[in-house]
């Protein structure tokens, strides 16, 4: 959750007009009583993943579980941009399947932007729901990224219909519903993520070494062997999801308050 403190121009306040500092004492130890105790927010993570387990691959994940392959795709369009290539096409579909075809760019950091880059924006978007006060613009933004992503590069119709509705609910929730909708719809994302991730690494690379995933193309053209770079990938995405949780659940210093002047 969100806590906040005192700025420069707020103590100023407090010193100058003891009764615009009351409001500010009183508006800083109310989010100070908003944020939750590290351990309650890991039952809370906890609860969310043990859900997401239970029901994982059912329609009522699916639509989840789709959107982290949607940032997988999106990971790969975006690192071939960032790397002067150029995306002809993108396609999400309802199997929880997709690719990209791109031209140009590094051919090593688009395909390890897939898997890494989809548990990266997870991860980021799990720390702020439980680390920001601007949780209805970051859910904003997002659905405006995942419209635009959509818009540009998306070339089948499920990724189409798909991709816009999600955008959608993302800038809805965000306009329409109170603040706490946004906060936990960053948390379910960024769950989701750091279950789904880790574990279609394992199964895409390790346990069905023989598919054609993103770690057999970068053997065949780089080296090395499918289950070298599935591994690699595993353990650099454990390490994420600890260094998030870490951030995500470390308790802020509560703010020195300063008495106001009489």
């Amino acid at each position: 959750m969100r806590v906040t403190s005192l700025s420069i121009h707020a103590l100023a306040s407090v010193a100058l007009y003891p009764l615009e500092s009351g409001k500010a004492v009183e508006k800083t130890m109310a989010h100070l009583e908003r944020e939750a105790h590290p351990i309650l927010s890991l039952l809370g993570l906890l609860a969310i993943g043990i859900l997401l387990t239970v029901f994982g691959g059912t329609v009522w994940t699916a639509p989840l579980e789709i959107l982290i392959v949607f940032f997988h795709e999106a990971a790969h369009a975006l690192m071939t941009l960032l790397t002067g290539g150029r995306v002809l096409e993108m396609a999400v579909t309802i199997h929880q399947g997709g690719h990209v075809i791109s031209a140009g760019g590094n051919r090593f950091l688009i395909l390890t932007a897939g898997y890494l880059g989809s548990l990266l924006i997870g991860a980021a978007l799990l720390v702020a729901g439980m680390r920001s006060r601007h949780d209805r613009l970051i859910l904003l933004c997002l659905g405006v990224l995942v419209a635009l992503i959509t818009a540009l590069f998306v070339r089948n119709m499920f990724g189409l219909i798909y991709g816009l509705i999600a955008a959608s609910l993302m800038v809805g929730i965000a306009r329409l519903l109170p603040e706490i909708a946004s906060d936990y719809s960053l948390r379910l994302i960024g769950v989701m993520s750091l279950l789904y991730v880790p574990a279609d690494i394992f199964s895409d690379t390790i346990d069905r070494a023989h598919l054609h995933s993103d770690a057999r193309m970068l053997a065949e053209e780089f080296g090395g062997t499918t289950v070298m770079w599935g591994g690699l990938w595993l353990l650099i995405s454990l390490v994420m999801i600890i260094l998030a949780l870490v951030v995500g659940l470390r308790r802020r210093r509560s703010p020195v308050l300063l008495p106001p002047h009489t």
